[in-house]
């Protein structure tokens, strides 16, 4: 009987001790909220480090350890409604000022001859009044023979006005004064006859830069045959450009209050006005292009280059002001925010979003005060499956 019961005393004792052991990791587990010398939460499940932590939920959202959201350069803001300007973002394209650049074209036909430094190559900067070139005239054998006959005829009758005013001024003490005058008048116009028929058949016509510019188009080789009115050079001011967009609705111009160009933050944008006529069926916009003075850097245009136009309208709506990289696509397509709900938690948010200029959006439902939305990184959680 005694020995029985020690039997059970020790079996108690050895249970007693296993659920101790079982029970001992719950025991040092961290209070809620304690944090580690890293900012990590100790109250939160434990990763692995590395990737192995990175994980799409069944319910959508994502689990990110803190070790990868330190590598991802995840950032994140508490959203705060305000009243921010309405936007509209349009098509537009580049286009050269037309009191800053021009067109080189032959008023004539010929053939091209460079000049004493060459013909000009793209890039190449160039002053107004510079001789790009020449045009030769080269009249076709008929026309060539014509003038070649009148300027012969033309010679002779020089020469013989010439000899008339010669004997008429050996007799000017018996010849009226009225007589010289008028062979001197007949002399100087068959002189400039003269030189005019010579200079269109042997003369070339010269190509002038209309504009202080550089060379965005050449089109001109030595020896090249050109007609009148052939684009050779186009010259283009890079520092004085405009931007041309459309629009559907012909009040929109009288509600503009700013523009700005989608991907180029050192460029801003004034309204120079719209057009009084449609155009396949758009109203044009001209905006002015200029540099911001703290930028320092060429502006990264080039005519006829295709751009997105944001532009700021007077009206007022409310919502919540996000960088552009905060608002990404899910796998339907529809944009999304992230919101980070807990240490190594992010949850999608469908929203609804406009633009509002080329750095910021925002955001008009989908998002309430103080959620914290994820502003940098975005798009590197939206990639974890």
């Amino acid at each position: 009987m005694n020995r029985l019961l020690l039997t059970c005393a020790a079996t108690a004792a050895l249970t007693a001790c296993a659920g101790l052991l079982f029970t001992a990791p719950d025991a040092l587990r961290a209070a809620p909220g304690a944090h580690g010398p890293n900012g990590e939460h100790l109250d939160g499940p434990a990763s692995t480090g590395g990737t192995s932590g990175l994980a799409r939920l069944p319910d959508g959202s994502v689990s990110v350890p803190m070790a990868a959201q330190r590598r991802m350069a995840i950032r994140t803001v508490f959203s705060k409604g305000e009243d921010a300007a309405a936007s509209v973002e349009l098509l537009g394209r580049v286009i050269n000022d037309p009191n800053a650049g021009g067109l080189v074209q032959p008023m004539s036909s010929g053939r091209i001859e460079a000049a004493a430094d060459g013909l000009p190559s793209i890039g190449q900067a160039v002053r107004k009044g510079q001789v790009l070139g020449y045009v030769r005239y080269n009249a076709d054998p008929y026309a060539r023979a014509n003038q070649q006959v009148q300027l012969a005829q033309l010679r002779s009758s020089l020469e013989v006005a010439r000899q008339r005013v010669a004997r008429l001024e050996s007799l000017s003490d018996t010849v009226p004064r009225k007589e010289i005058e008028a062979a001197r008048a007949e002399l100087t116009s068959l002189e400039s006859s003269t030189r005019s028929t010579g200079a269109g058949l042997d003369g070339r016509e010269p190509l002038l830069a209309p504009v202080t510019g550089v060379i965005a188009q050449a089109n001109a080789i030595s020896g090249q045959v050109v007609d009148a009115r052939d684009v050779l050079f186009q010259i283009v001011d890079p520092t004085r450009l405009q931007v041309e967009a459309t629009t559907a609705d012909p009040g929109l111009a009288a509600r503009i209050e700013g523009a700005s160009l989608v991907g180029v933050d050192q460029a801003s944008l004034s309204l120079i006005g719209a057009g009084v006529a449609l155009r396949d069926g758009l109203m044009p916009l001209g905006f002015k292009v200029a540099l911001e003075p703290q930028s320092g850097s060429a502006l990264p245009l080039a005519v006829g280059q295709p751009v997105s136009v944001v532009v700021r309208l007077r009206d007022r709506s409310r919502g919540v002001v996000l960088p552009r990289e905060a608002v990404v696509r899910n796998a339907a397509n529809e944009p999304i925010v992230w919101i980070k709900s807990g240490a190594e938690r992010y949850l999608p948010q469908p929203v609804q979003a406009q633009v509002l200029d080329a750095r910021n959006v925002v955001v008009t439902q989908g998002l309430g005060d103080d959620n914290r939305v994820v502003v940098q990184g975005a798009a590197l959680i939206a990639q974890i499956r």
